[in-house]
């Protein structure tokens, strides 16, 4: 099994910085591609709207895919069908550049303690490593046979079969090592736990 470490990231030493490191506020995204994406249309479009304006300007016609969507937009009745689409389009195309603008992404970076870290360096901690940290440890809790965890911004869910002893115990004793699991984690905010503990198919079988 290939051994999965934190990923850090650096930010500069500043009081903000600090607040969120503290509050365990989430990382922010860079987001380059939609950014790149959306500054080549606008460089795009607004290139061929000035060369079209100073073609004008020069005494020349217009572009003419310019004069054809100004004819359709003054011709073409709003109840439209493919007029409502295109506002749809426009309309879902700019929520989701607001909802990229507001939200910080990067949903698989879970924030850690800044006393976990150099406290001028902020860390997070890949959700798909912290679930095969935890899964080692359910794996270990005496009568777990299988387990699956899945880590998320909040909550930490643990499905596990058990083929010996009581249900009741290995719960319990599963509880406690992903508590103490989460916690080793240094995650700055400590996720809610829910575990579901299963009888082995082929324990249930051999008893019928």
């Amino acid at each position: 099994m290939s051994e999965h470490v934190p990923t850090l990231q650096a930010e500069p030493e500043t009081s903000s910085g600090r607040r969120d490191a503290a509050s365990g506020k989430r990382f922010w995204s860079a987001r380059k591609v939609p950014a790149a994406l959306v500054s080549a249309l606008l460089l795009g479009m607004a290139g061929l709207l000035l060369y079209d304006v100073i073609a004008v300007r020069a005494g020349q016609p217009g572009m003419g895919w310019r004069r054809d969507i100004a004819s359709q937009l003054a011709e073409r009745p709003l109840d439209q069908v493919w007029v409502q689409v295109g506002a749809g389009l426009a309309i879902a195309l700019g929520l989701w550049l607001v909802v990229l603008a507001v939200t910080p992404g990067l949903r698989s970076l879970l924030p850690m303690r800044a006393d976990a870290t150099d406290p001028d360096v902020r860390a997070g901690l890949d959700r798909g490593a912290a679930a095969l940290v935890l899964r080692d440890r359910a794996m270990a809790v005496p009568g777990v046979e299988a387990a699956r965890v899945r880590v998320g911004r909040t909550k930490v869910t643990v499905r596990a079969v058990s083929h010996f002893r009581e249900l009741a115990d290995v719960r319990e004793e599963l509880e406690d090592a992903m508590r103490a699991g989460a916690a080793d984690l240094g995650l700055a905010r400590e996720p809610a736990l829910a575990v579901r503990v299963e009888r082995s198919e082929r324990v249930t079988g051999g008893e019928g």
